[in-house]
């Protein structure tokens, strides 16, 4: 399986410690933190795939809204929401994401589970590497890509650009959420680079296949599965 990014915010020792020893059976790499530096978590780490966040307290509902609304703005990511079982008569799952939710206390193997269903979706037992679209195959592991089993030469961030929203189909991408998510908070120049990438990607992937990276006017990039 392609190794993942995940957040995980709590404020409370017993979930900080049962949600290290279930991550730590995962093939992926974590950044930790408390409700208070959320967003500064976030501005620092644009490549994550999902966001374990402990919704907790009497304001819960409202930082839970703030944390999917930042979320969605970032460019959308999966999320799953420790919640405590005497707040679900009042609870709403994030509906603008990929969202589940576990009881607060559930058992480790619930908790692995719902991640790995978020993370590796109908995968979650396979260990390929590779992601076959028509004719082209992309290796994730040596990030390598052939069209018609000739190999394709990208430079690095062709490559992640391509290989990002393919891993992620089906959803649209602002140029900005691209810079975020691709080049990394610490490229400063203007957003119409992305356009110029995906042109080139577009031009070595050739006619055929880069139908599947469309435009979004007014929006920006999806890949279509």
């Amino acid at each position: 399986m392609q190794r993942k990014n995940v957040i995980f915010i709590a404020d409370s020792l017993d979930n900080a410690h049962k949600f290290q020893a279930v991550l730590s059976g995962l093939d992926v790499d974590v950044t930790a933190g408390s409700s208070l530096q959320f967003k500064k978590i976030i501005s620092e780490n644009p490549s994550y795939d999902l966001v374990i966040y402990e919704a907790n307290g009497a304001e819960a509902a409202s930082a839970l809204s703030t944390v999917e609304q930042t979320l969605v703005d970032d460019g959308g990511s999966s999320i799953l929401v420790i919640v405590p079982e005497e707040n679900l008569g009042n609870f709403r799952l994030p509906v603008q994401l990929n969202s589940d939710f576990v009881v607060h206390g559930a058992s480790s193997e619930e908790c692995s589970l719902r991640i790995r269903q978020l993370l590796w979706p109908g995968n979650e037992s396979s260990a390929s590497d590779f992601i076959v679209v028509d004719s082209m195959a992309i290796n994730l592991a040596t990030y390598q890509v052939t069209v018609g089993g000739e190999p394709v030469d990208f430079t690095y961030l062709e490559y992640a650009l391509l290989a990002f929203l393919v891993t992620h189909p089906g959803r649209t991408y602002s140029r900005d959420a691209l810079l975020r998510r691709v080049w990394g908070f610490d490229y400063f120049g203007g957003s119409r680079t992305v356009d110029v990438h995906v042109r080139r990607v577009r031009a070595k992937l050739g006619p055929e296949l880069s139908q599947h990276l469309e435009t979004v006017r007014g929006v920006g990039y999806l890949w279509s599965a």
